[in-house]
């Protein structure tokens, strides 16, 4: 019978349909319409660049204020996520492929000749699909490749509250359930205090807009990422002091490593002469940045990117 349920549930619903609409309409308006630090973009091949409004921390702020009110209100329940796990992504993967398609055809369209517009087809469509056709397609002035990592990341945070809830209504909240929760939660948080960082990340800069970064942003951030908490409402893990402050420490150290490693990252890429640790940068081909987080018993390596 819950394969059966899962099977039903594969098949979207005009609910789930409904509270995605909704949540990316809201993040098109708060996107426009909050204030937010505008961040220049790379410079591109012909010469311009684009400027990114980074209001993604109150764009955040915003919506789980107005979801508390209407939690408040009994308008909706906090375990809708949770409750609709299922039908959401199956929504959001049929949403995704939509788009991908939509971005395929409007790119072969293009006659722009400048980097953000300007079609690159191979005549392949299975690879032109996949990796897309444009760099920076825009919709009604809409970065949409900036726009879908938002609403990736913060899709995220927003499953694993809804899990939370989930846990407590059904009594399974416990220490690993916390600390799983509010781990993620400081890092996604931590994402959107430093978003002008992500524009400088390879995703943004040089990566073209298909199937692959649509669903990527929209479906394998928010439901992959989220799987320890869908594991912890049914299965019960218990952990002592000792583990949950060994777990704490570990957190912390490779938060902080991650955050300086990115950080001078950017800081190499808008200024490469800038120094790292009080010295000049070592670079390895001109680009890989090997000083400071980036290197390791003089091997270079790059670290994970923003995300």
């Amino acid at each position: 019978m819950e394969a059966e349920a899962i099977l039903a549930a594969l098949i979207p619903s005009w609910s789930s349909v409904i509270l995605l609409t909704f949540y990316l309409g809201y993040l098109a308006v708060a996107g426009f319409i909050l204030p937010g630090r505008v961040v220049p973009g790379a410079i591109l091949p012909d010469g311009t660049r684009l400027h990114y409004r980074c209001n993604g921390l109150v764009s955040l702020l915003m919506l789980l204020a107005l979801l508390g009110t209407g939690f408040y209100m009994k308008w909706m329940s906090p375990t809708v996520i949770a409750d609709k796990g299922v039908e959401l992504l199956s929504t959001t993967f049929m949403f995704s492929l939509f788009v991908s398609l939509v971005l395929y055809a409007a790119g072969l369209k293009s006659c722009s000749q400048s980097s953000s517009l300007k079609a690159h087809a191979t005549g392949n469509f299975i690879h032109d699909w996949w990796f897309g056709v444009q760099l920076n397609p825009h919709f009604m002035g809409i970065d949409l490749k900036f726009f879908y990592v938002r609403a990736g990341m913060m899709g995220w945070l927003l499953i694993n509250l809804s899990l939370l809830a989930k846990s407590y209504v059904t009594g399974t909240a416990n220490l690993s359930v916390i600390l799983y929760h509010l781990f993620c939660a400081l890092y996604i948080t931590d994402y959107f205090f430093f978003e002008e960082l992500m524009t400088s990340t390879w995703d943004i800069i040089a990566e073209r807009l298909g199937f692959m970064l649509v669903f990527g942003d929209l479906v394998f951030i928010p439901f992959t990422f989220s799987i320890q908490g869908w594991w912890l409402l049914k299965n019960k893990v218990e952990l002592t002091k000792v583990a949950a402050i060994a777990n704490f420490l570990t957190f912390i150290i490779g938060y902080l490593v991650f955050r300086g490693a990115n950080k001078q990252k950017h800081v190499f890429k808008k200024n490469p002469k800038a120094q790292i640790w009080g010295k000049p940068p070592k670079v390895i081909g001109g680009k890989l940045l090997a000083s400071g987080y980036c290197v390791r018993h003089g091997l270079s390596f790059q670290v994970f990117e923003e995300r």
